[in-house]
C-alpha cells in the first residue's frame, strides 16, 4: 500500500472519532492552533524564507512569491482566522428543517461532515492553516497536498498546528499532510474513491482542469478568476477612482482582484485619464481597445487574449463600452463566473447589472477584493467555488458538510 493510500485510510479512521467530538473539544483545538502558530512565527518565517529564497531564484514570477511569501502580519491573521472559526456556530447536528407526515412519521434534515476532505493548493501556505481549521470544526478530516514552491512553509505549519490539535482532543490523522512534491501524488490523491469523499482544487487554471478531468472523487470547482469592473456613466468619480485602483492593485495576485476595467462611452474622456494616472502610479501596465487608445495615447493594444486573461499582475485591460448593456455582454462572453463589479448611482443600471451577471458574487459600488471567506465573516474558506452545485462562492463552515435525513417513528411500517 502506497504511503499516500495510507495517510488516506488514517485520515478515514480518524473521521469517524473526529464526528463524534463535542463542539468544546473541536473548539478548544482551535484556540490552541491559533496560539500555536504565534508562539512558532520565528519557525514559520524561518522555513518561509528558503521557500522565497528557492522562488527567487529559480525566476518564478512576482504574483507567485507575493502569494508564497508569510510575514508576521500574515501569520497573526491566519491565527486570527482560527479564532474567527471558533467563535462560528457549529453547524454539525443543526436541524435544517423538519416536518410531520400524516402517518406520524417525524422527519428532519441534518447537516453532518463530508468525512475526508482533500485539498490541492499551490503557492499560498495560508491555506494551509485556513483547511485545517474550517475541516476541524466540522469534524472533516483533511488531507492537503500543497504544491513544492511552498514545501518548507507547508511542512512546519502542518507540524505546529497538528501538535496543537492532537494535544487538544482531536484524533491522531485527522490532519494529514502528502509532502511528496511528485505531480504524480496529486493524481493518486483524486482517484482515492471510497476513501477521500472530496477533493477541492485551489489554484491555476492547469491544476484546476486537472483535477476535474481526472478526479475519479467527487470535485468541488474553484475557478479562476477573471474580474471585472465596470463603470458607469452615472457615477461618483471619487468612488470609481477608490475603487479601481483597490481591486486592481491591493493584492494583484490574487483570483479576486480585478483584471479588466470596462468604462462607460459617456464619461471615458473625462475619468479614464484620471484612472490611468492612479494605476500607473501603482506601476499596473494598461491594455486598451482602440477606443481607450484614443484617450490614453501610450498604452499598450489590447488583443484578444487580454479579454481572457487572469493576469495576477499588475496588468489590467481596458475596454470603453456604449453603457451597460454592452458591459454585461462583454463580462458573459470573458468572465469566468467569479466576481464582477459595477460602480454607479443610477439605481436601475446596478439591479440590472446584478440581476442578469452570472458570477460567484456581484458587487454593487464595492471592490471585488471582498469576495472572502474572511471578509464574508466565515472565519477563513476553504476556497470560492464558481460552480453551481452543493456550493458557490467563498466556502466556509456550512459548505463543508452535507444532509443527512433522520425519521422517528413509534413502530411504523409500511
Amino acid at each position: 500500500m502506497s504511503d499516500i493510500r495510507k495517510q488516506a485510510y488514517k485520515a478515514k479512521e480518524a473521521s469517524r472519532n473526529l464526528a463524534c467530538l463535542s463542539t468544546a473539544v473541536k473548539d478548544a483545538a482551535l484556540e490552541a492552533m491559533a496560539a500555536a502558530l504565534e508562539e512558532n512565527i520565528d519557525q514559520i518565517l524561518k522555513e518561509n524564507g528558503k521557500d522565497v529564497e528557492a522562488a527567487a531564484a529559480a525566476g518564478r514570477p512576482k504574483a507567485l512569491i507575493d502569494r508564497l511569501m508569510l510575514n508576521q502580519e500574515r501569520i497573526k491573521s491566519m491565527a486570527e482566522g482560527l479564532r474567527q472559526i471558533r467563535a462560528l456556530a457549529d453547524p454539525v447536528g443543526e436541524i435544517v428543517s423538519g416536518w410531520t407526515r400524516p402517518n406520524g412519521l417525524e422527519i428532519s434534515q441534518r447537516r453532518v461532515p463530508l468525512g475526508v476532505v482533500g485539498i490541492i493548493y499551490e503557492a499560498r501556505p495560508n491555506v494551509t492553516a485556513d483547511a485545517a481549521g474550517l475541516c476541524i470544526k466540522t469534524a472533516n478530516a483533511v488531507v492537503l497536498k500543497g504544491g513544492s514552491e511552498a514545501i518548507n512553509s507547508n511542512q512546519a505549519i502542518v507540524d505546529i498546528l497538528c501538535k496543537a490539535a492532537y494535544g487538544a482532543g482531536i484524533p491522531e490523522g485527522a490532519i494529514q499532510f502528502i509532502s511528496s512534491t511528485d505531480r504524480s501524488s496529486v493524481i493518486e490523491l483524486i482517484g482515492l474513491n471510497g476513501i477521500v469523499d472530496v477533493v477541492i482544487p485551489r489554484g491555476g487554471a492547469g491544476l484546476i482542469k486537472a483535477v476535474v478531468e481526472n478526479a475519479k472523487v467527487p470535485v468541488i470547482e474553484t475557478g479562476v478568476g477573471n474580474c471585472h469592473v465596470y463603470i458607469d456613466g452615472e457615477c461618483d468619480f471619487q468612488m470609481a477612482l477608490d475603487i479601481i485602483v483597490n481591486a486592481k492593485t491591493q493584492r494583484p495576485g490574487v483570483c479576486n482582484a480585478a483584471e479588466t476595467l470596462l468604462i462607460d462611452r459617456r464619461i471615458a474622456g473625462k475619468l479614464l485619464p484620471l484612472i490611468a494616472e492612479k494605476l500607473q502610479k501603482h506601476g499596473v501596465e494598461l491594455r486598451g481597445d482602440e477606443e481607450s487608445r484614443q484617450i490614453l495615447k501610450d498604452i499598450t493594444p489590447a488583443v484578444e487574449e487580454d479579454w481572457y486573461t487572469e493576469y495576477l499582475d499588475l496588468i489590467m485591460a481596458v475596454k470603453v463600452v456604449d453603457g451597460v448593456d454592452e458591459a454585461i455582454a462583454h463580462i458573459t462572453k470573458y468572465g469566468t463566473g467569479h466576481s464582477e463589479a459595477i460602480v454607479t448611482a443610477n439605481y436601475h443600471n446596478g439591479r440590472k447589472f446584478i440581476r442578469e451577471v452570472d458570477a460567484a458574487a456581484v458587487y454593487l459600488n464595492a471592490s471585488t477584493r471582498f469576495t472572502d471567506g474572511f471578509e464574508y465573516g466565515f472565519g477563513a474558506e476553504i476556497g470560492i467555488s464558481t460552480q453551481k452545485l452543493h456550493a458557490r462562492g467563498p466556502m466556509g463552515l456550512k459548505e463543508l458538510t452535507t444532509i443527512k435525513y433522520v425519521v422517528t417513528g413509534n413502530g411504523h411500517v409500511r
